[in-house]
């Protein structure tokens, strides 16, 4: 008996996926999944636990390729790195041409450009999947970014599609509650984005917004807390109540969840009795990393992955708790806390209800602003690496499954399909009217924080971000000036074409290069 994929690394995420693909295939005649993994006693105890899964347990990397039907296929959820190196040169020696190999995992996509380079040699196709959901989503159906060849992705399709997650119907006029249970209309979260590791790089980008948009929530928490004492419970409802609107999204759901949880040991918020120092595992700093390589500003991705950083240098934080506050001074809310005709105080509920749309419309807008730099680094990376990545496609497929999961992602797709050039989102109407409208409450909620030690570096960043593109002069000027004073690097001028230097250490004439 043959099996028609076999999933190799069998710890939480590769067990899910290989139990969704058995469940999926189910009743397609060969359709079995076959099972491996260096440590075989657990590969068989994921065969003893899941009986209806029926997994052939393969007992090596032979035995594997003994159990698939040609042409092979094969899934990697092993670790990046090392492991996925030695699994791959474990397939290669017993894969034939024709075969394919695909890395399931959280790998750099330069790492999967090289690896199919040496991959391909032996005929055999390698394929680079960018699988988002975490293990919930590799179990009910995630969200797959593919990057390989056209054949490849023709062999997989049948494959993979039927375990990913399915999407709500796109149209945003149609109320997310009216929409759900519409199973016709659902569409599968599965595209080919490119070629080589346009899988793995669309995943890491994926990765990087999601570092933004969770930092973004937690400044939104830590605004809320320090500014009008609410208590974590309580902005777990607020949380909620975003979440019926232009906010739903998973993270904003979850958000409320944990701070709604109760430590059992302490009778504590949960959220209080967890250590101040947040973990990272290098997808963030890849997208960081890749932007700057690029020419990409991606200044709110930088600072989540920043603000991980500051969380876990203890002896930085220890030193700085040394250091002065703000003064008293009153800040824009402050202001708005009065009255505008005889400056009394007002109500308690109209100071709660201002603060709370205020944060709100700037955790939006700098979620949208985040969103826009994630967009523009696909872009750039599809053109410099030859993909024919279609953005409104990539926009699609995350709309159920992965971890930004996000209502407003339906608008993405929307203003990718009306123009498929479109230069940026900043360049799409509905997405120029929304950052016009929610940019006030950013500054506002800015300066606030300012005016008060909340550290926001999320917030401020999709602030100057929105104020550098919109200005049409800035500082750069300056700092050209400077390079061509210090190091001879030349300069455009804006009257007339052609580089310029001009000689500092002598007579300061200017001369064209």
């Amino acid at each position: 008996m043959t099996a028609e994929v076999g999933v190799i690394g069998t710890g939480v995420m590769g067990s899910n996926l290989a139990r969704n693909l058995a469940r999926n295939l189910a009743g397609r005649t060969g359709a079995r999944v076959a099972v491996y993994d260096r440590d075989v006693d657990r590969a068989s105890a994921l065969a003893a636990e899941h009986p209806e899964a029926e997994f052939l347990v393969a007992s090596s990397p032979a035995d594997l390729a003994s159990k698939l039907s040609g042409p092979r296929v094969a899934i990697l959820m092993v670790n990046a790195g090392a492991a996925t190196d030695s699994a791959i040169n474990d397939l290669v020696q017993v894969f034939e041409p024709g075969d394919i190999i695909v890395d399931g995992g959280n790998s750099l996509f330069t790492d999967t450009i090289a690896r199919g380079g040496t991959v391909s040699q032996a005929g055999i196709e390698f394929v680079g999947v960018g699988i988002s959901g975490g293990e919930v989503g590799a179990l009910e159906g995630p969200s797959m970014m593919v990057g390989g060849t056209e054949s490849a992705y023709s062999r997989l399709r049948p494959i993979l599609e039927p375990s990913a997650a399915r999407a709500e119907p796109s149209d945003v006029s149609v109320e997310p509650s009216a929409a759900r249970g519409v199973q016709a209309e659902r569409e599968s979260c599965i595209a080919h984005v490119g070629t080589d590791g346009a899988g793995h790089f669309v995943k890491m980008i994926h990765n990087g917004i999601e570092y933004a948009d969770m930092q973004l929530i937690a400044e939104a928490f830590a605004l809320l807390r320090s500014r009008l004492g609410l208590t974590p419970p309580e902005i777990a409802e607020v949380f909620r109540e975003w979440n019926r609107g232009d906010l739903e999204s998973y993270l904003i759901e979850i958000t409320a969840e944990v701070l709604d949880h109760t430590d059992a040991v302490t009778g504590q918020p949960f959220v209080d009795v967890i250590a101040d120092s947040a973990g990272a595992k290098g997808t963030g700093g890849w997208t960081v990393k890749t932007g700057l390589d690029l020419g990409v500003p991606v200044a709110t991705i930088a600072e989540a992955v920043s603000a991980r950083s500051l969380s876990a240098a203890s002896v930085l934080r220890s030193s700085g708790t040394a250091l002065d506050g703000p003064s008293t001074a009153a800040s824009a809310i402050d202001e708005a806390r009065t009255s505008a005709d005889d400056g009394a105080p007002a109500s308690a509920i109209d100071d709660r209800d201002m603060v709370l749309e205020t944060v709100r419309q700037a955790l939006f807008t700098g979620k949208v602003l985040a969103y826009v730099q994630g967009f523009h680094e696909i872009a750039a990376g599809a053109q410099e690496h030859g993909w024919n990545t279609d953005l409104g496609e990539v926009a699609r497929i995350w709309r159920a499954g992965c971890i930004i999961r996000a209502r407003f992602l339906d608008r993405i797709t929307e203003a990718y399909e009306a123009d498929p050039d479109l230069s940026s989102l900043l360049a799409d109407p509905h997405f120029q009217d929304s950052l016009n409208a929610g940019q006030q409450a950013l500054r506002d909620t800015v300066a606030d924080a300012a005016a008060h030690g909340v550290p926001i570096p999320a917030l401020a960043s999709a602030l100057s971000y929105f104020d550098g593109v919109r200005a049409s002069r800035a500082s750069a000027a300056l700092v050209q000036g400077q390079r061509d004073f210090f190091g001879s690097h030349t300069y455009a001028r804006t009257d007339r074409s052609g580089t310029f230097h001009t000689m500092w250490s002598g007579d300061r004439s200017e001369v064209q290069l």
